[in-house]
């Protein structure tokens, strides 16, 4: 279905911007067929250049092609055991049967270029440019790049505090306690102003007061062929009693049990721990003094295995939930997912620090654990997926250094389309904010007992910055846009990591010697002083989370000037339509002297 040239039927010439690759074998009545029914939905008007962005127009598009339903077809023509039934999605149908390999839009070769030079091919000591990648990949896209860059430039306070903090303080551990006061106002303050930040970029790019519109059904969604009555139309129907039921009866104990697992090898971990301090003990050298990492080096490994293969089994299972609307199955997923990651990544920290209260032991697998994964991530995210890219399709190299040839003139669009058609799918920001998620838990909950640990974050971020640059760019097909006024439920995970942040660093503080010289007799009157003071904390926080507002006062009258103006153009609309339909209803009798 490829065709040299850009040219319609009439033939005026237009830019292509999304591909349907369909397989090999399609038959030429359901080609006819598809492209008939995605013809119905053309409208005359006009194409919308210069007023939607490109990523905006694919957007258009895909949604279009999502909601492109069957009417009174009962098959794919050509395919009898395609079925389909009113209202049934098309695009859904010849995806899951293999009819219609996959959908993409095309990059625009002289905006990406123009983007990867500004964005990572030069090093500088800049912002990014997140107009311009909003403009090439939606505001989804740009809001994450937005908060990576943020919370980059959140840490470089912590960080210079933590470096002399570090080299001059360290082997005194009850100097921690204003290290952590400091991570419990920090972890507050950032996500407040954040808040304002992403609200200026939404204002700014047209999304803060997009509402969001009535839910179609997903497209994963199956059941029996039902009545909506809302929309009036046919579609799928499963009851939610059976939903429940595979939540609370085989997800949730899945979930358990996965935890259990988790607290299990954690338990190895610790005996692996006391296997290499005999070790030492015994023989104190060089090689025994490594020999301590390497527990902690292979538990990090294999924390992340699990996280992994838990990832598979968390989508699997909200899948097999059948969930009726998209909102719904990332709640779900991203619930599932979060608490697991959280045990899996903080619970030997947290036994170390509060039941075997080591805080030398908590420094150093602190420091494993976060070094280690971070090494992992980047090889796994950058690095991992150009290679198995280029070792899967060997003919992906010479297109790329076909495509290298080409940097001084246009690729042709045949080329240009079985290039990217073999190019990896990215798959979203879900893991990207996961990894942010876990490293900002890394830094707000025990980072007072390594001040380093901000500084490491740092120095990953900004090579996530380019890595994840180039992986767009390059690894990547271009992903359809993501219309967005925030970064979503991920704004109320890290909130809800700050209030944990909160209780952790309290009860650190109320662990050190230097407060527990004040409380020599009464570990009761400690406990309850640590709990007062976390409670007042907490209200503090509270208190600054409604002083700081979420929107900036010069938006607000923005917006209540444009609703002003709206109200007014509506109340003359509304005079002027009451006048017409007056003079309209006057007998002509009536308006003979009036002329």
């Amino acid at each position: 279905m490829l065709q040299e040239s850009s040219v319609d039927s009439s033939g005026s010439r237009f830019a292509p911007l999304v591909v349907l690759e369909l397989a090999s074998d399609t038959k030429e009545e359901a080609i006819a067929w598809l492209l008939s029914r995605i013809r119905d939905r053309q409208q005359n008007g006009g194409d919308g250049d210069g007023f939607l962005s490109m990523a905006e127009c694919q957007y258009v598009i895909k949604h279009e092609l999502d909601t492109l339903r069957a009417k009174e077809e009962t098959n794919v023509p050509g395919y009898s055991h395609a079925k389909l039934y009113p209202g049934k999605s098309i695009i859904r149908r010849l995806l899951s049967k293999r009819i219609l390999i996959q959908m993409f839009p095309l990059h625009e070769n002289e905006e990406l270029k123009r983007l990867s030079f500004s964005w990572y091919k030069k090093v500088k000591v800049s912002l990014q440019p997140l107009d311009d990648i909003r403009h090439y990949y939606g505001e989804g896209q740009a809001l994450y790049f937005g908060f990576l860059e943020y919370f980059t430039f959140a840490l470089v306070p912590m960080a210079l505090i933590g470096v002399p903090y570090y080299l001059f303080d360290w082997e005194d551990y009850d100097k921690y306690v204003v290290f952590a006061v400091f991570n419990l106002i920090w972890c507050t303050v950032i996500l407040e102003l954040w808040k304002r930040r992403s609200a200026s970029l939404a204002y700014y790019w047209g999304t803060l007061c997009r509402k969001k519109a009535f839910e179609e059904p997903r497209p994963g969604f199956h059941g029996v062929l039902g009545h909506n009555p809302v929309t009036g139309r046919a579609e799928p129907i499963y009851p939610t009693s059976k939903r429940h039921l595979r939540v609370y009866l085989v997800s949730l104990p899945f979930v358990l049990l996965c935890l259990y697992l988790s607290l299990y090898i954690m338990m190895i971990y610790f005996q692996m721990e006391g296997w290499a301090l005999s070790i030492y003990d015994e023989n104190p050298t060089f090689w025994t003094h490594i020999l301590l990492f390497i527990p902690s080096i292979i538990y990090a490994v294999v924390i992340e295995a699990m996280n992994l293969i838990y990832r598979y089994a968390a989508e699997f299972l909200t899948e097999w939930e059948n969930h009726r609307l998209e909102s719904s199955y990332q709640n779900h997923l991203v619930l599932k997912v979060l608490v697991f990651n959280f045990f899996n990544c903080f619970a030997s920290l947290f036994y170390i620090a509060f039941v075997m209260q080591d805080m030398e032991l908590l420094r150093q697998s602190l420091a494993t654990l976060l070094i280690t994964s971070q090494i992992l991530n980047q090889f796994m995210e950058a690095f991992l997926p150009y290679w198995l890219q280029r070792r899967r399709n060997k003919k992906m190299i010479r297109k790329i250094q076909k495509r290298r040839l080409y940097e001084e003139k246009e690729l042709p669009l045949v080329e240009q389309v079985r290039l990217e058609a073999d190019m990896s799918t990215y798959l979203g920001t879900f893991d990207d904010y996961l990894e942010l998620f876990l490293l900002f838990g890394y830094v707000s909950l025990f980072s007072c007992v390594f001040p380093l640990a901000a500084v490491l974050v740092v120095l990953n971020n900004i090579t996530e910055v380019y890595s994840d640059a180039f992986k767009m760019c390059r690894v990547f097909k271009r992903p359809f846009a993501d219309p967005a006024a925030n970064i979503g439920v991920w704004q109320l995970a890290f909130e809800a990591m700050s209030v944990i942040a909160v209780v952790t660093n309290c009860a650190l503080i109320g662990m050190s010697p230097q407060v527990r010289s004040y409380f020599p007799e009464s570990e009761t009157q400690l406990i309850l002083c640590t709990v007062a003071a976390e409670h007042v904390l907490l209200g503090f926080k509270f208190i600054l989370t409604f002083l700081i507002q979420d929107v900036p006062k010069h938006i607000q009258d923005k917006l209540a000037r444009l609703e002003f103006e709206s109200l007014e153009a509506l109340k003359k609309k509304v005079k002027s339509d009451s006048a017409l339909t007056f003079f309209t209803l006057l007998p002509l009798s009536k308006l003979l002297p009036v002329l």
